[in-house]
C-alpha cells in the first residue's frame, strides 16, 4: 500500500516528542502526524518546525514541501538521498553534458507533453468545442521537433506548442469569470492563470517527491537547464503529466462549477483562494493522484502517482543503456 501526502492548512508549531512528532496549532491543540503512513507533507499555513523534528523527518524518509502566503511554492526539505547511486549521477552528468543524448532526452519530454496536449484537445473537440484550428497547429508544430538541432531551438518551439494549447483554455472552459487571455506567472494575473500555476506546482512537486523513491538526482534535467536552480529534473518529467493531472482538474473543476470567481479572494492585492475552495482544490487533486487506470502493457491498475514513479523508472533505464526512454502518452 502506498504511503499517503499530507496536507496542512492551519498555522502553527511541528514539534517531535520521543519517535512521535505533532502539529500544534497556535491555541494550543495537538494532533499527531502518522509518519508510517506519509511520503510527504505540504505545507500551506505558516509553520516553525525545530531541529529535532527535521531529524525525525529524515529519519523516516519524508519530504516537506512549503508554500507561502499566495499559496506560492516557495522550496522543499529534501532529506538525505538513501537511494543515490554515485553511477547513476555519473550517467545523467554524461547524458547531460553529451548535448547529442540531452537533446534527444529533451525531444521526448516535449514530445510526451504535446501528445497529452493533444488527447486533451481531441476530447474536448469530440464534444463540441471549436478546436479543429488549434489541433492542426499542434501536429504540424509536432512534427518539427525531429528537425531542431539545440535545445534553445526546442525550448523555443515547445513555447509556440504551448502558446498554441493556452489559447484553446478559453474554448473549452467557455467561462467569462476564467477568461485565459495569456499565460501569466509571477505573479499570476487572473483567476484561470492562478489555477495553473498551483496547480502545475503540485505536479511539480509530486514529481520531486516520487524522484526522491528512485536512484535518479533532481538536479540533473535535462529541457530545464541545469544550473544553480535547486531542482531540474522533476520539470521535465512534469511536463508529460501537467496535460494529463493538472489541466484536466482545472477543467474539471470549472466546468463543474466546483471552483467559482468567488472563491478567490484579490483584497491583499495578488490573487489567493480563500481557503475552503484551496481544500478542495487539493482534495480533488489527491483524489486524481490516487486515480487507478488500466494501461494494455500493464497486468494490474496503477494510479497517477504510480504512473509517475513507472515514468522515473522507464528514464533510468534510458541512462543506463537497457532500454530507449520513450514519454507515456494517455490511451484515452
Amino acid at each position: 500500500m502506498e504511503k499517503k501526502r499530507l496536507y496542512v492548512f492551519s498555522s502553527g508549531e511541528i514539534k517531535r516528542k520521543q519517535n512521535t512528532v505533532f502539529f500544534e496549532t497556535k491555541d494550543g491543540k495537538k494532533k499527531f502526524l502518522p509518519v508510517e503512513n506519509i511520503s510527504e507533507i505540504l505545507l500551506f499555513g505558516e509553520i516553525s518546525i525545530n531541529k529535532k523534528a527535521l531529524e525525525f523527518f529524515t529519519q523516516n524518509e519524508i519530504i516537506l514541501h512549503f508554500f507561502n502566503h499566495y499559496d506560492y511554492y516557495i522550496g522543499s526539505y529534501y532529506p538525505r538521498e538513501h537511494y543515490n547511486s554515485g553511477y547513476m549521477i555519473l550517467k545523467q552528468a554524461e547524458f547531460y553534458n553529451d548535448e547529442k543524448k540531452r537533446l534527444e532526452l529533451a525531444k521526448e519530454f516535449v514530445k510526451g507533453a504535446a501528445e497529452n496536449s493533444l488527447k486533451n484537445l481531441k476530447y474536448y473537440y469530440n464534444r463540441g468545442a471549436d478546436l479543429e484550428e488549434n489541433i492542426k497547429n499542434t501536429k504540424e508544430l509536432k512534427t518539427m521537433l525531429d528537425k531542431v538541432s539545440s535545445v534553445s531551438e526546442l525550448m523555443a518551439l515547445e513555447g509556440n506548442i504551448k502558446d498554441i494549447y493556452y489559447k484553446s483554455f478559453d474554448k473549452i472552459i467557455n467561462n467569462p469569470d476564467f477568461l485565459f487571455e495569456k499565460r501569466s506567472r509571477k505573479p499570476p494575473r487572473n483567476f484561470i492563470n492562478s489555477m495553473i500555476s498551483f496547480i502545475n506546482t503540485l505536479v511539480y512537486t509530486e514529481v520531486l517527491s516520487r524522484i526522491y523513491r528512485t536512484h535518479l538526482d533532481p538536479r540533473i534535467g535535462y529541457l530545464h537547464t541545469t544550473n544553480f536552480r535547486r531542482f531540474s529534473l522533476n520539470l521535465d518529467v512534469a511536463e508529460i503529466f501537467k496535460p494529463l493531472i493538472g489541466d484536466r482538474l482545472i477543467f474539471s473543476l470549472i466546468n463543474r462549477g466546483v471552483i467559482k470567481k468567488s472563491d478567490f479572494d484579490t483584497r491583499s492585492g495578488g490573487i489567493r483562494f480563500k481557503e475552503n475552495a484551496m481544500k478542495e482544490i487539493v482534495k480533488r487533486y489527491d483524489e486524481k493522484l490516487n486515480t487507478t487506470i488500466k494501461l494494455k502493457n500493464l497486468k494490474r491498475k496503477v494510479s497517477y502517482g504510480r504512473l509517475i514513479l513507472l515514468e522515473l523508472y522507464k528514464l533510468e533505464k534510458h541512462l543506463i543503456g537497457e532500454k530507449p526512454y520513450q514519454p507515456f502518452v494517455a490511451e484515452w
